[in-house]
């Protein structure tokens, strides 16, 4: 008696974890499928990188850069 319900429940237990890998499987699969729809007939518009920075800016960024370079350079030192 107690075998027989050991194995039933191993039945069910396959079946259940089939079922979930299944249904896992085709969400994968319908994900993908869906984003391929989506980027062909919608695809990303690439924008151009614009830099709004000034040149002032862009010096002073140099200098701090070279600050901390040097700084670190003289801890390293000690």
């Amino acid at each position: 008696m107690e075998t027989h319900l050991v194995i039933e429940s191993v039945k069910f237990m396959i079946l259940g974890m089939t079922v979930v890998f299944i249904f896992l499987s085709t969400l994968v699969w319908l994900m993908g499928f869906q984003a391929k729809l989506l980027n062909r007939f919608f695809p990303e518009k690439e924008t151009p990188v614009v830099s709004n920075r000034s040149r002032s800016q862009r010096e002073e960024e140099r200098k701090r850069t070279a600050a901390i370079i040097a700084a670190i350079a003289e801890f390293r030192k000690k």
